[in-house]
């Protein structure tokens, strides 16, 4: 079964506990927590203090992706707040094979993130260090974006690799995730779609719009 992780990037943060429990009810998986520090990406977002208050308003999973520079300081501080997984990028993380054993230390599930042009072959030496992994199929910084045709490839090759390693990692996309383009980020191979607008946005509501992603990859 594919799982859905909302993303709360496109959630109103005016309103966001009723729109997590939203999702919630609605069947999410998981949500997806989106933390930039204006220099890493272009954006600036939340930090602990949000996933603390996550933590204390839902009993989904949190996975908080750090979309940050030097992650390291910051994994203690996370899991604290109440991550139930910590994703890191290849591109900032100096020593990644110490980045992920100290998040397994933590008791948190390690994942590590690909920028669209970051090549496949960065994980291969840290798979069996991983419980999952993250292709970004669009730029990362903003919500909203439209995916990049391209990173298909890209989600089949990293498939292939997970496959051919039998590890145990779960792959997942984010960016340009909805009703169109989701049945085919599944066909490629991912297994955790990753969505904001798509939900949030919806003109229905967030309820409505998990529905209709969810129904886009049901057979």
């Amino acid at each position: 079964m594919i799982a859905l992780a909302p993303s709360i990037l496109s959630a109103d943060f005016a309103r966001l506990g009723e729109d997590v429990a939203a999702v919630a009810a609605a069947g999410a998986d998981r949500l997806h927590v989106d933390v930039m520090d204006g220099h890493f990406v272009p954006n600036i977002t939340i930090g602990p203090v949000v996933v603390h208050a996550l933590r204390r308003a839902t009993r989904l999973p949190l996975q908080v992706h750090l979309m940050i520079t030097e992650p390291d300081r910051y994994l203690d501080a996370f899991a604290e707040a109440g991550a139930s997984a910590l994703i890191v990028h290849v591109e900032a993380a100096v020593h990644l094979h110490r980045t992920l054993a100290r998040i397994a230390e933590l008791g948190v599930r390690a994942g590590v993130a690909l920028n669209p042009a970051t090549p496949v072959h960065a994980l291969e030496e840290v798979l069996s260090d991983v419980d999952l992994v993250l292709v970004m199929t669009v730029d990362p910084g903003f919500g909203g974006q439209t995916l990049i045709p391209a990173t298909l490839a890209k989600v089949r090759r990293v498939r292939g690799l997970l496959d051919a390693r039998r590890a145990r990692a779960e792959l997942q996309v984010d960016g340009g995730v909805d009703h169109e383009t989701a049945p085919r980020v599944v066909e490629a191979g991912a297994r955790v779609l990753v969505a904001g607008s798509a939900i949030f946005e919806h003109p229905d509501g967030a309820r409505a719009g998990l529905a209709r992603l969810r129904a886009s990859v049901v057979a």
